[in-house]
């Protein structure tokens, strides 16, 4: 159980800062998640437009415009 949650959320602040991004590794974890999503057999979705009303309307809710 962690006692203070502060001194853990600082100490990966600045672990996140002192290491640098590394590209390749992220790149081999996102296909690693790909090709996981693939073998259980949730992406490529079997209906593409599932659920494209709901981003439609969230798209229109939060793009308004305004007259300048």
């Amino acid at each position: 159980m962690i006692t203070n949650p502060d001194l853990v959320q600082a100490f990966e602040r600045n672990l996140s800062r002192r290491t640098p991004a590394d590209y390749l590794a992220n790149l081999r974890i996102v296909e690693a998640l790909y090709e996981e999503a693939r073998l259980l057999r949730v992406w490529p979705p079997a209906d593409p437009l599932s659920g494209i009303d709901v981003d439609l309307r969230l798209a229109r809710a939060l793009n308004v415009h305004r007259d300048p």
